[in-house]
């Protein structure tokens, strides 16, 4: 499998590499190639920024969550039709899991798909110093391919050749540097980068950071060096594998302003075994889509459309009759929270949910869970049997209160931000509610289950 790719990393967190990996998407993608976005590690919203720079959807690579051959296969399904794929790291270049070794860091994806990468480097304030760091970077690890290096935030040409000219000595290509100018830095909100559906000028903020960045950096050399990439040999299907019996169902996917946060790998797999995706949304359709026998409710930011949500009474009657029929409903994250009885926003205004779930949704001002978290199957649900384990993602600034019966939790959780062992999640017939962001690769039996119950759903009602 020969397929041009590069991985945009970073020395840490903050050195700009969402915005230059954004912005050389973007440029690849005004230069015509078909371009297919990556994001390293469990993020949502990056991923976003992405998708807008090139009309492709985003995948997330997190090798903590998922297996060396899945996370292959996974790429090798998703990277069939692009040209090039541009990867954008996590964090610093080797940070990854603190007790892993480094598992589901950049480094980490980057040598599992043999791909070349490109250190950014933050110049502000330095000089030869670049040159130190980039050998640093550069011998730590030596089954790591870094090509090239980027340095963001240079002050003058003449401080650009000051640290250009020793990095080059040690035999690694500088392909460009962006003067500081932070009208071209993304902006930020309290989980992170704003999420796309709330940023209405990004086009043209993207039409800015392109040119800016086909100005500055050598975007020739940098395809050459995609295109220098290793062949991957291509692995044996097994996610991907087709199914003799279709499922046909079709399942309620919640996809608007706020809910958006989705694995895409996750639909794509239950598309493989033949369900069909029928997108809805809670802030605006009057209904679920006809003919479904299963609901998914992603993640996102409800806490910032509370008032839209609360009155769209319409639709909350259609997913309490589901739910109460015993409709198959995952709820993750923000899906969890809008089922809730009310949810009370950061100035401390109280909004009526669905009251599903017999708990309450308080906005913190700081954060309340954040990391991966091995979790075990507390109850019988939709997706696991009880005893069952699954790795997943925690990153919230909410809290759900009142709901603390052991009885109906669907978790307990290992690692993350708490003790281990604590309780998470809701549990109650066929609804599955949990704080929790899944990839589905990271246990596929929850894609079998699922897709079992919904079947189950749709002969009994039928």
């Amino acid at each position: 499998m020969s397929q041009p790719r590069i991985m945009i990393a970073g020395t840490q967190s903050g050195v700009g590499k969402t915005t230059l990996a954004t912005g050389l998407m973007a440029a690849m993608s005004r230069r015509e190639y078909i371009v297919q976005p990556y994001k390293v590690g469990p993020d949502y919203i990056d991923p976003g920024f992405h998708t807008v720079a090139t009309g492709k959807i985003s995948r997330n690579l997190d090798s903590w969550m998922v297996s060396k051959k899945h996370l292959l296969e996974l790429f090798q399904h998703s990277s069939q039709q692009a040209q090039i794929s541009i990867i954008e790291g996590v964090m610093g270049l080797f940070d990854g899991h603190r007790q892993g070794g480094g598992r589901g860091s950049s480094a980490e994806v980057a040598k599992i798909l043999s791909t070349p990468v490109i250190l950014i480097i933050d110049a502000q304030q330095m000089a030869q110093s670049g040159a130190a760091l980039t050998y640093g970077f550069q011998n730590y690890d030596p089954d790591l391919n870094l090509v090239g290096v980027i340095l963001n935030r240079v002050s003058s040409k003449s401080h650009y050749r000051m640290i250009k000219e020793p990095i080059e000595e040690l035999g690694v290509a500088v392909l460009g540097h962006i003067p500081q100018q932070e009208e071209l830095e993304l902006p930020e909100r309290h989980l992170g980068l704003v999420p796309t559906a709330e940023s209405n000028s990004l086009v043209e903020y993207l039409d800015e950071l392109a040119a800016s960045i086909e100005e500055h950096l050598d975007l020739d050399k940098i395809y050459q060096l995609a295109a220098q990439a290793e062949e991957l040999d291509l692995v044996e299907e097994e996610l991907f594998a087709v199914s003799e019996n279709e499922a046909e169902i079709s399942i309620a996917v919640a996809r608007d302003k706020a809910f958006n946060f989705y694995y895409e790998d996750n639909l794509d797999l239950l598309r493989a075994r033949g369900v069909k995706i029928k997108y809805f949304s809670p802030l605006q359709d009057n209904s679920l889509p006809p003919g479904i026998s299963g609901i998914y409710i992603g993640g996102g930011f409800p806490e910032s459309f509370l008032k839209e949500l609360s009155e769209n009474k319409s639709i909350q009657r259609s997913l309490k009759v589901a739910i109460s029929q015993g409709m198959p409903t995952y709820a993750e994250c923000g899906g969890l929270m809008y089922l809730t009885k009310k949810i009370v926003n950061f100035d401390q205004e109280s909004y009526p949910m669905l009251g599903i779930i017999p708990g309450s949704i308080v906005m913190q001002d700081s954060l309340q869970a954040m990391g991966y978290v091995e979790a075990t199957v507390e109850t019988d649900n939709i997706l696991l049997p009880a005893g069952a384990k699954i790795r997943g993602h925690e990153f919230h600034y909410s809290r759900l209160l009142n709901l603390s019966n052991k009885l109906d939790s669907a978790y307990s959780l290992k690692g993350g931000k708490g003790e281990d062992g604590r309780w998470e999640g809701f549990v109650k017939d066929n609804l599955l509610a949990s704080y929790l962001h899944l990839h589905f690769a990271s246990n596929s039996t929850v894609i079998d289950n699922f897709i079992e119950a919904c079947q189950k759903f749709k002969q009994g009602s039928s």
